[in-house]
This record gives structure tokens, C-alpha cells and sequence, in this order.
């Protein structure tokens, strides 16, 4: 038999923070609401009677019941989140929107690691008896065994689906989980434990009635949020300027017009200013000049973004393209570079898009990706021709890459993880 003492706090650190259950991954997984949820969790396990000073060590409790462990923590989180949920809800009737007693809420997130990418939906309803993790589809965690592992650390995953069913039926929501990709089973369960925490946290701040400020100061320091850059070989001779707080103008002149649609398409979406110059050698072909001027830009834009300190990090968003494609992009700023996608674009078998090779289309995401130092999955969720999904793959980027640059003040300056820092 367990007991366990929990604090759940919105916008609060927990004095102190405690995340103790004896199973180091489950305390790990934990972790993530206090960076992405941004709500202040404390949590201690301890056997009935036990005496401390004889128990000690992050998994001692490995080889115990653990279902009891994870119903007992997630019974305490689901009421404290509830909590802070009606706490929002009040907050909004307060401020004369009582309409707010009758609907329904619901957040969605993706959040894109570089090995896994899983999508949360939260949803509040209306009515009490709809509730629990009703749609959860994570396993198989890995692919070594091919039946996935049984164990993250000391964690059981048999018992994970368990832990959001309960948060969820003690919260009063519906829960859905679903692994879109990954075959890393360490990272699709901290998929999901992020996805989850950024969902509540959009959750929190829509029942509230808050939308998240963007702006470009923390703690009175104005942040510079600018590039630049210059170079010049013999292939290609560019020069970028770049503004994280832009109008969403531009001035891009690469030679190659669906290059200059498709950084146009990018800024649009994501509301920066971005000129661009480049003369290259489009005698030989369009690769050089598609290449370096993506390299570039993202070596500007990894500058602006600095740190990255206080920024909101990751967001998902969609485009579709009239009548045809629709893609999903899911971004996350965080100095670990990956591309993954799974856009169709040899299923008309076209070799170009007007002036530009297909070939080059994935090169400029990925030459963006790398050098922004980002993790980005592309998500085709309509198919069409290569020129409607490149468009649409824009645009997304564009959306995205606008949420995850905003700055986010109740953060402080402070990095949007829990390690602490995206520099190591």
C-alpha cells in the first residue's frame, strides 16, 4: 500500500519541487508538465509505514505494484488539474462570458521528436459520464523486440495507458493519444507526456479566456531577433536579412521563381521579413543556388533565435491548398535537427515544378531544418500535385515557425524544457 503528497500549480513553481514515485522514468515523464505545461507539479510516493531514511533510490519502487503507484499519482494530478481547469473556467464567467458553462473544449498538439511524433487531443465535455483516455494508441513502444519494449527505465508501459485514463476521468475530460510515427520507444512515450502537457496548456489558457502574448521583450530586455549574412563562392553569391518581429514582407530574388514562391509562402505564414538575394549559377542547374540559399536563411534564422530562451518552441499547424493538398507541419525549435516527412511528391511522376526540380523541394526543407536547428515533421494528410503540396508544405512551415518564434513572457526568459537548457 502507497500514499502519495501532489501540488499542481498553474504559472507556479512547487516549493519545493519533489518528483519522487520510485520509478525514475515515470518522475522523468512528470517533469514534462512543469516545462511544456508550464503548470508547477510536486510529487511524492511513499510505501505506508515505511521509514525514509531505509528507502531510498529513484526506482525503488520498480518491482512493486506499479498500477497502484500510477493510479494513486494520477488520481492526485486529474484533481488538481481539475482545479486549475474550473479555476479557469470561473475566471471566464467572472469576466461576464457565461456561456462558458455550457460548451464544450477541446486542444489538440502534436509534438515532434526525432524519432517519434504523437498527436493529444484533450477535450472537456459537457457531459460527466464521457470521460477517460477512451482513445489511446502508442504501442508498440520501439521496434526492438518487434512486439516493442515492456519497459522504459523501470517504467512498465502496460501501465501508461492506465496513468492517462486516470488523470483523465479525475480531470473530467477525454483523453485521446495517438503515435502518428516512431520507432523509438523512449521517445514516443515522451511524445506523448509533451503533447499532452502542451494540449492542457492551450486547454488552460482557452478556458480562461487568455491567448498567449508574442512580443519581443522579457523582463525589460528587448531581444534582438535579427540576421544577417553574406557569402559569396563559386557557385553562388547571396545575402540574407532576416526579422523574427517583421511585417511578413519580402524581397526574394533567387533566380528561380517557385524558390521565390516558396520562401514567399513561408514568410507569409509565420509574419517575418525576409530579403534575399542570390546570383548563381543556373547555367549548371538549379541545385546550388536552391541549396545554399536555404542553408543561409537557416543560419539566420538560427541566429535570431538566440538562445531561445522564454520562446513558445512548438506549435503544429496546417494549410490546404484549394482544391487539392493539405499538409500538416509539426515544429519544434529544439537545437536537435530532423526532417521527417512523408509528402507523395513522385505520384504524378513530374520532374519539375515550373523552373524548379522536385528533386530540390525536400533539399530546401532539409537544408532549412538543419541548419534552423529545428525538428519538423511534414504530415501529408490530402495528396495533389507536387507544386499544390510544396505550396501547402509552405505555408504550414510558415504557420508554425510564427507560433513556435512568439515569446512567450510568463515563461521568463526561461527555456521551454526539462533539461533546462537546448545548448548541450
Amino acid at each position: 500500500m502507497f500514499k502519495v503528497s501532489a501540488s499542481v500549480l498553474d504559472l507556479k513553481k512547487p516549493d519545493p519541487k519533489v518528483l519522487d514515485t520510485g520509478i525514475g522514468f515515470f518522475d522523468h515523464m512528470l517533469d514534462q508538465l512543469n516545462s511544456h505545461a508550464q503548470v508547477g507539479v510536486s510529487v511524492e510516493v511513499k510505501r505506508l509505514g515505511e521509514n525514509v531514511e531505509e528507502s531510498s533510490g529513484k526506482n525503488r519502487f520498480a518491482n512493486s505494484d506499479q498500477k497502484e503507484i500510477v493510479e494513486i499519482v494520477g488520481d492526485a494530478l486529474g484533481c488538481g488539474i481539475q482545479n486549475i481547469l474550473e479555476n479557469a473556467r470561473s475566471q471566464s464567467c467572472v469576466d461576464n462570458k457565461r456561456e462558458i458553462l455550457d460548451k464544450e473544449f477541446s486542444s489538440r498538439f502534436c509534438c515532434p521528436l526525432d524519432e517519434a511524433l504523437v498527436e493529444c487531443i484533450i477535450t472537456i465535455p459537457t457531459s460527466k459520464e464521457d470521460v477517460g483516455a477512451i482513445d489511446f494508441a502508442l504501442a508498440p513502444y520501439g521496434i526492438y523486440p518487434a512486439g516493442g519494449r515492456t519497459k522504459i527505465g523501470e517504467w512498465k508501459t502496460e501501465n501508461i495507458e492506465h496513468f492517462f485514463d486516470t488523470v483523465a476521468t479525475k480531470m473530467g475530460a477525454r483523453i485521446s493519444l495517438k503515435k502518428i510515427r516512431g520507432h523509438n520507444g523512449h521517445h514516443v512515450v515522451e511524445s506523448a507526456f509533451k503533447a499532452f502537457s502542451r494540449a492542457l496548456r492551450n486547454l488552460i489558457d482557452s478556458m480562461s479566456g487568455k491567448t498567449e502574448a508574442i512580443c519581443g521583450d522579457i523582463a525589460g530586455s528587448k531581444l534582438e531577433r535579427t540576421g544577417s549574412l553574406s557569402r559569396k563562392t563559386k557557385e553562388t553569391s547571396i545575402s540574407v536579412d532576416l526579422k523574427l518581429d517583421g511585417t511578413g514582407k519580402s524581397n526574394i530574388n533567387t533566380g528561380i521563381k517557385v524558390m521565390d514562391g516558396l520562401l514567399t509562402n513561408i514568410v507569409d505564414g509565420s509574419g517575418i521579413s525576409l530579403e534575399v538575394e542570390c546570383n548563381g549559377d543556373l547555367w549548371v542547374d538549379d541545385h546550388h543556388t536552391t541549396e545554399d540559399v536555404s542553408i543561409a536563411i537557416g543560419q539566420v534564422l538560427n541566429k535570431a533565435l538566440g538562445s531561445k530562451g522564454g520562446l513558445n518552441r512548438m506549435w503544429t499547424a496546417s494549410h490546404n491548398f484549394p482544391g487539392g493538398a493539405t499538409v500538416e507541419v509539426v515544429m519544434d525549435l529544439s537545437n536537435r535537427p530532423c526532417l521527417t516527412h512523408d509528402l507523395k511528391l513522385a505520384e504524378y511522376n513530374e520532374e519539375k515544378v515550373d523552373d524548379m526540380s522536385i528533386e530540390m523541394i525536400e533539399h530546401v526543407f532539409d537544408s532549412l531544418v538543419m541548419n534552423g536547428q529545428m525538428t519538423v515533421h511534414i504530415v501529408q494528410l490530402k495528396g495533389g500535385r507536387a507544386g499544390e503540396l510544396t505550396t501547402a508544405a509552405a505555408i504550414a512551415f510558415g504557420k508554425a515557425l510564427g507560433r513556435c518564434i512568439a515569446v512567450d513572457p510568463r515563461r521568463a526568459g526561461a527555456t521551454a524544457s526539462s533539461k533546462g537548457t537546448l545548448s548541450v
